[in-house]
């Protein structure tokens, strides 16, 4: 098992590094570090520079991991890191909790609207599989809910 207590937060939010993830939740929760794990955004330069650079305007290093390399290294995180991990999808931290990774707390941010998915939430919109890969997170986690910032209000999941 991949244990790193020095995950401070686990969010699910489809929009990975943003304003609120950079002013917010990162400096409410502590952390100094910032992984996205996310498939494509690992091997994809752009996306990596617009995300570094709206993290490093308030002091926040980035790691861009897909979910193989998170599975494979989150453990050997320093205990001087205060991690805020950030997948854009249920499916994506599903794979990590069972390639492994300790997760004891998520979050659910922004699930956008699309085709074939309803509305469990303000911002969450899910599909029958994201049900199932949710379901899944909350048998293995301590505690897992919805919320936008954290200034808004705690929903439970």
């Amino acid at each position: 098992m991949s244990t790193s207590k020095s995950i401070v937060l686990t969010r699910i939010d489809n929009r990975l590094i943003h304003g609120q993830i950079v002013g917010d939740w990162a400096g409410c929760v502590g952390a100094n570090l910032l992984v996205v794990v996310d498939d494509k955004v690992a091997n994809n330069e752009v996306e990596k520079s617009v995300m570094k650079i709206a993290a490093q305007s308030l002091g926040l290093d980035t790691r861009f991991f897909t979910v193989e390399k998170t599975i494979n290294t989150i453990s050997k995180a320093s205990s001087s890191q205060k991690i805020l991990l950030i997948c854009r999808t249920p499916a994506t931290l599903r794979k990590l909790i069972e390639g492994g990774v300790d997760i004891d707390i998520v979050n659910i941010g922004n699930m956008h609207f699309s085709e074939g998915k309803k509305s469990i939430s303000e911002k969450v919109y899910v599909d029958e599989q994201d049900l199932e890969d949710l379901n899944y997170i909350k048998s293995k986690v301590k505690e897992i809910y919805i919320r936008d910032t954290p200034n808004s209000k705690k929903e439970v999941f």
